[in-house]
């Protein structure tokens, strides 16, 4: 399949104070396209190119193809990063569905912000923060470099980058204090209950 950059679904401004136009534009324009340019490279020559982008990173995974990992799987992780945030996002205001799962299953929207904002703060190096379902529950999950859920057996349904390109103009090494603003002002809860109703 081709890969393509998709145009954000708000404008490079909207997301601000807590994610600049500035970092949007590197980070959109400049890191996701990277991410399409070598990712597209990356399948021109390969048994892979007809997949799907889940089926494309779950074989590159089994098959320790570094290449396509970090770049289709940043590809597909991007996609739904531009949709998991929106102006005017976060609040504890949860869809029904996944209120519930996040109460049965990760004790409650309280804990779950603090395991997931854990998660990204102690990833080491490049990676994601995740809320994910896992054998039919939701899990709070981390990964490395370009990996993702799917390459762990698990859907995602909520990601959020912490590689530095994702934080770095805004708030420099305060990784942390990104996590939280990104939780509490920017998550599109409606595209992950969308995502976690498919699961």
């Amino acid at each position: 399949m081709a890969l393509e950059l998709p145009d954000l679904p708000y404008a490079y401004d909207a997301l601000g104070p807590y994610m600049s136009k500035e970092t949007l534009e590197f980070h959109h324009d400049k890191h996701h396209q990277a991410y399409v340019t070598n990712g597209g490279n990356l399948l021109k020559d390969s048994p892979h190119a007809g997949k799907s982008l889940e089926d494309i990173c779950k074989a590159a995974f089994s098959e320790g193809n570094a290449g396509l990992v970090n770049n289709v799987g940043q590809h597909y992780n991007h996609l739904h990063f531009w949709n998991w945030m929106k102006p005017n996002g976060g609040g504890k205001s949860l869809p029904g569905a996944l209120q519930a799962a996040v109460d049965s299953d990760l004790g409650g929207y309280d804990q779950m912000r603090a395991d997931f904002i854990n998660a990204g703060v102690t990833q080491f190096g490049s990676g994601w923060a995740w809320l994910a379902v896992k054998d039919g529950k939701l899990a709070v999950m981390k990964t490395a470099n370009g990996e993702n859920p799917l390459m762990h057996g698990a859907t995602p349904i909520l990601g959020c980058d912490v590689w530095e390109h994702s934080y770095y103009i805004d708030y420099r090494n305060a990784r942390p204090k990104y996590l939280e603003a990104w939780f509490d002002n920017l998550v599109n809860w409606e595209y992950v209950e969308q995502l976690h109703s498919t699961a």
